[in-house]
């Protein structure tokens, strides 16, 4: 009875059911009965935004667009919304959400203009990185070269994958296993800071790195 997904994270499960009286988001648990389902809005630990969804069925439809919001749905009746506890939430989905694997951390370390060496600071956060890599019993990095719009979007591509490729050789060097990181390049076309064409940003001068 899901419609649509925009962005953020949802759970839903079966013969569950939560009340909701003239439509109103209170949250007030009613017993549980087969045939019911319950999906519940969450912040998405991967983005850190709750989105919004849409849950439907012949009947009616109900929007969901902000943490915690919930639907109930069943065969004979349009959705009813509703809005959970943090309490409720754990009690229902706790189990899939202690399964679900943990939030990546993410890094941001800046270049020195038209080049592939890192600032002083960011030079300074490699070790804190290799911890964090090092705290994941299965490892996957990914690292993404970026550049402000100095220079034409070829040699911006160029530019990235030199600093992404850099970074990832650095943190072979300091022993983390080459398969488990990758690294790619977008240029100049995912500015931290909006410019104008040919408008050096060091804030656009960067790799971003998520340890997952």
């Amino acid at each position: 009875m899901m419609r649509a997904r925009r962005s953020g994270f949802w759970l839903s499960i079966a013969a569950l059911s939560i009340g909701a009286a003239c439509g109103s988001k209170k949250p007030v648990f009613v017993p549980v009965q087969p045939g019911h389902s319950l999906t519940v809005l969450l912040q998405d630990s991967n983005t850190g935004t709750t989105g919004a969804a849409t849950v439907s069925n012949p009947l009616g439809s109900v929007d969901l667009d902000e943490e915690r919001e919930a639907a109930l749905a069943t065969a004979n009746r349009a959705p009813v919304a509703g809005k959970l506890s943090e309490a409720e939430v754990q009690r229902v989905f706790g189990d899939a959400l202690s399964a679900l694997p943990p939030a990546p951390q993410r890094f941001t370390l800046f270049f020195r203009f038209e080049s592939d060496a890192l600032t002083d600071q960011s030079q300074a956060l490699i070790p804190e990185i290799l911890r964090a890599v090092r705290t994941h019993a299965v490892q996957d990095v990914v690292v993404i070269g970026h550049t402000d719009t100095m220079g034409t979007q070829q040699a911006n591509y160029a530019l990235g994958l030199k600093r992404a490729l850099m970074i990832r050789n650095l943190l072979i060097d300091a022993g983390l296993d080459a398969s488990t990181i990758d690294a790619t390049s977008v240029g100049e076309l995912e500015p931290l800071v909006k410019t104008a064409d040919e408008t050096p940003e060091p804030r656009n001068r960067r790799v971003d790195i998520s340890v997952r």
